[in-house]
């Protein structure tokens, strides 16, 4: 969980629905629909061609649906740096009440965001999330490129047979360093990574078992299961790399249990959170754009 993903009773926004966030919040996209994807045996599935797959598609504005469980989590700025470059954003709101499709045969790829709700909610609990959990599973099964996000990791993880549970070390929050774990030097978006990129990390939940087969990527002192990948194209991320100052500031102001498990006082965490936002752009904009790729190379052929 983070301030923006679970632990609704000590995270920004108690209600799971019409929060109000202090955060800018970008405009809503478009969705654009298309033809079946490529397919492992093709010859064009990423997996069998490279970290660009269909080279073909390379130029086609592919379509990403964007889902954001909470307004206190919004793409922010890497919203910005999937639309530059080239996607098409198709942004739902589950607080402001957008529906979701029934499947993702309309788009290209799926990114999920953080949110107040956690991942071991019931369906009366969180109502909202039943259809994202459909379509993470579908994600998996059609190895959709994925990128999940805090609580949208944590929700990959227990839709694809993980676990997910209160943070046996407590609350993690503020600027963070995770380490690349081996396999992620040969996986096409996160090799080109700097062996400890800076993240911030705001969760009070933990992926405590990865999902049968997925491969982990990124750890910590803190939690193992930072990063990890399910088939060839579907991420997960314990941490965010699509915040702004504003938003750790708001996450900060509302969530007094997870400043008051870290080791510094909430003024000096959000210094520290503010000194990496360049580093975080430097590092995870390029990481942006590989995911991006493919998302395109997952994309239908133009024409």
């Amino acid at each position: 969980m983070t301030a923006a993903d679970g632990g609704r009773a000590t995270e920004p926004g108690t209600a799971r629905t019409g929060m109000v966030s202090t955060v800018p919040l970008p405009a809503g996209g478009f969705r654009s629909l298309g033809p079946p994807r490529c397919r492992r045996g093709s010859g064009t599935h990423p997996s069998e061609r490279g970290p660009r797959g269909c080279a073909a598609n390379l130029d086609r504005v592919a379509s990403l649906l964007v889902v954001v469980p909470s307004e206190t989590d919004p793409p922010a700025r890497l919203g910005e740096w999937l639309a530059a470059a080239g996607l098409t954003l198709d942004e739902r709101y589950l607080d402001r009440g957008d529906a979701l499709p029934g499947t993702l045969d309309g788009h290209d790829g799926l990114l999920v965001l953080g949110g107040p709700q956690s991942a071991t909610d019931d369906e009366a609990t969180s109502p909202e999330l039943v259809g994202l959990r459909a379509l993470l599973r579908q994600a998996i099964d059609d190895d959709t490129p994925s990128l999940a996000v805090c609580l949208g990791a944590q929700l990959l993880a227990d839709v694809g047979g993980g676990a997910v549970r209160r943070g046996t070390e407590g609350p993690e929050v503020g600027a963070a360093l995770v380490a690349k774990r081996d396999a992620a030097y040969a996986d096409p978006v996160f090799g080109p990574l700097p062996l400890t990129p800076d993240v911030v990390e705001w969760h009070h939940d933990e992926i405590a078992a990865l999902p049968p087969g997925a491969t982990l990527l990124a750890s910590n002192a803190h939690y193992e299961n930072q990063a990890f990948r399910v088939g060839e194209a579907v991420y997960g991320l314990q941490f965010h790399i699509e915040t702004t100052p504003d938003m750790v500031r708001a996450w900060a102001a509302a969530d007094r249990s997870g400043v008051a498990a870290a080791p510094v006082d909430a003024e000096t965490l959000c210094a520290r959170s503010d000194a990496v936002h360049d580093d975080l752009a430097e590092t995870w904009a390029p990481f942006a754009a590989r995911f991006a790729d493919l998302v395109r190379a997952h994309a239908p052929q133009a024409g």
